[in-house]
């Protein structure tokens, strides 16, 4: 071996190690150990930042926004109510999300779908009290498990599809890989379902949850939006995380809040929540707040939510809140919530009597900064940013236009990329999205992770690793195709966790057509085990975007993916050796 391919190794240790010690970010270390290669000249610079100018790269980026405008809409919810559902237990949630996440990921690219499926898990969570770190590893590894049963699921697959055109002239049509990958996939998903005491559940502890601030929340169901006619418990008010449900008035006169009571149009709905739970009430579709003080004429999808404190000087102080506006006020805003002393009020919020020094969450327009400037009635405690009010009206756009874009990519219409780019561009046209939250709508720090390690495969083949590899795996596997079956992927696997599926798959299709040839024979169940070996990326986060996407909503460290991810690999990719050579034959 070459001081150069010493050095790679000594550098990919040290990286995983600090991957695995959790001190810094993942974007960091790997941006880091990019740096050292670059620096110790292991490959050219050009080559180094080219996974930051790699199509894949810019997709997955182009994709969060695609997501974002589905999910501002109300599209992605208004579906997932639809079909979903509110889940009653953990089982019932993953029953209802894995298996057609699967069935989405083989037809669609699974790495928008994921996207869009993250912040749904998010409120699912919110809504029936269960940990969403249950959830979010399961639809990563669940998408990864049926996109790689289908040649179109997963970017590699049309890799290595192309590879095979250019090397052995075979055109492979859609399901190619299916007879194989399907039920690999199936055996995957069972085994997720009955191994979920492997993944964490990462939930506030009841005794963090006693010393947040409690605000009462109320709100009105609105008669014509997608709340009324469903009961508590389709709503997720009946065993919440985070708030609770203090009582309902309908027409004056409170009623008993049973989980099967079905709301109305006008029901007034009192919550006591802590300050994480709030916005999740805020931007439910179908409720709005109940106190309004002044008239506000602009669209809520345009409005935001602030926490203030009462001023001492407030003309408000000492009157309630039904008896506001007391003069013409500039000052335009909703009433969402009020917290006294830390605690939710027991009195309704149009009785209660105003005191200096009250917490408040409102929902106001951007004018209320600027009219608000001098702060005579609130001082201004922070803006809960990143949340708004779903613009419904614009749901069938954003499918139309996200379903558009699937179709385009999928029969070949124009590369993924373009069609999510205009895709994007369609839902900023159609305001769908605002150019504001497109911009912030995007993972910054999964694209470095990614352009990244696209950029380490080239350091890993420039140092001679790489052809170290494919020498072992075909000295190891000249006497047996079974044999050679398993290194293939085995060594698949490994790439993928280290360099990246797309680059794993680039990097091993060369080994494969050498084996087989030296070998003499039928290379059809390589290839399918290449694909499925360079898509099954279930132990390293970094080895799949769609890994990455999760690892920050779910509060995953490093081993939370191994602790499923491993024995699943060993479990499918046991299936798949077994059955690609009984299906296609040496």
């Amino acid at each position: 071996m070459t001081t150069d391919t010493w050095l790679m190794i000594g550098i990919l240790a040290v990286m995983f190690a600090l991957l695995i010690w959790e001190k810094w970010p993942t974007w960091l270390v790997f941006m880091g150990t990019l740096t050292v290669a670059m620096t110790l000249g292991l490959a050219p610079t050009a080559d180094l930042l080219s996974g930051f100018a790699n199509n894949g790269v810019a997709t997955v980026g182009i994709l969060f926004v695609i997501a974002a405008g589905m999910y501002s809409t109300g599209a992605i919810t208004l579906l997932t109510d639809r079909f979903i559902g509110l889940p009653k237990s953990l089982r019932e949630a993953q029953t209802k999300i894995l298996p057609p996440s699967a069935i989405g990921s083989a037809f669609l690219n699974n790495t928008p779908l994921v996207a869009m499926m993250i912040p749904v898990i998010r409120d699912i969570s919110q809504s029936a009290g269960l940990a969403a770190s249950k959830l979010l590893i399961p639809l990563s590894f669940a998408s990864i498990l049926g996109g790689a049963s289908t040649l179109i699921g997963t970017s590699t697959n049309l890799i290595i599809a192309g590879l095979m055109l250019e090397t052995f002239g075979q055109q492979l049509n859609i399901f190619f890989p299916t007879p194989v990958g399907l039920p690999a996939a199936i055996v995957g998903i069972g085994f997720i379902f009955l191994a979920t005491r492997l993944l964490p559940d990462y939930r506030v502890k009841a005794d963090e949850e006693a010393i947040r601030r409690l605000y009462r929340v109320e709100l009105v169901v609105d008669a014509e939006g997608a709340m009324a006619a469903k009961t508590l418990e389709q709503a997720g008010f009946a065993q919440p995380e985070g708030f609770e449900l203090a009582s309902v008035n309908r027409q004056g006169a409170e009623v008993k809040a049973d989980p099967s009571l079905t709301l109305q149009g006008g029901d007034r709905l009192a919550f006591v929540s802590d300050i994480d739970s709030l916005p999740f009430l805020w931007t439910a579709i179908g409720l709005i707040p109940a106190i309004k003080p002044t008239p506000m004429e602009t669209s809520r999808y345009t409005h935001r939510l602030v926490e203030v404190i009462v001023s001492q000087g407030s003309a408000s102080v000492g009157h309630r809140l039904s008896d506001l506006p007391l003069r013409d006020d500039p000052i335009e805003y909703m009433l969402v919530a009020v917290s006294r002393q830390g605690q939710a009020p027991d009195t309704p919020l149009a009785e209660l009597v105003i005191e200096a020094g009250d917490t408040a969450v409102l929902e106001v327009t951007d004018s209320f900064f600027y009219d608000n400037r001098l702060e005579e009635n609130f001082l201004i405690v922070r803006r809960l940013r990143g949340y708004r009010i779903q613009r419904t009206s614009r749901a069938i756009a954003a499918t139309v236009i996200t379903l558009g874009m699937i179709l385009l990519a999928a029969f070949g219409a124009m590369s993924m990329l373009n069609a999510a780019l205009l895709g994007a561009g369609a839902m900023l046209i159609t305001g769908c999205l605002t150019i504001d939250r497109a911009w912030r709508s995007v993972d910054w720090k999964t694209l470095v992770v990614l352009g990244a390690a696209i950029g380490l495969g080239a350091a890993v083949t420039e140092s001679g690793l790489t052809q170290l590899i494919a020498d072992g795996l075909t000295t190891l596997g000249s006497a047996s195709p079974y044999v050679a079956l398993v290194l293939v992927f085995l060594g698949s696997v490994i790439m993928t966790n280290v360099i990246t599926n797309a680059a794993a798959a680039a990097f091993m299709f060369p080994v494969v057509a050498s084996l087989t040839s030296s070998l003499g024979v039928n290379p059809i169940p390589f290839v399918v085990i290449l694909m499925l070996g360079t898509s099954y990326a279930f132990i390293n986060p970094a080895g799949y975007q769609t890994n990455l996407m999760v690892q920050g909503p779910g509060g995953y460290k490093f081993m939370d993916f191994a602790k499923l991810g491993l024995p699943l690999t060993l479990i499918v990719g046991a299936v798949a050796v077994v059955l690609a050579p009984l299906i296609y034959g040496f």
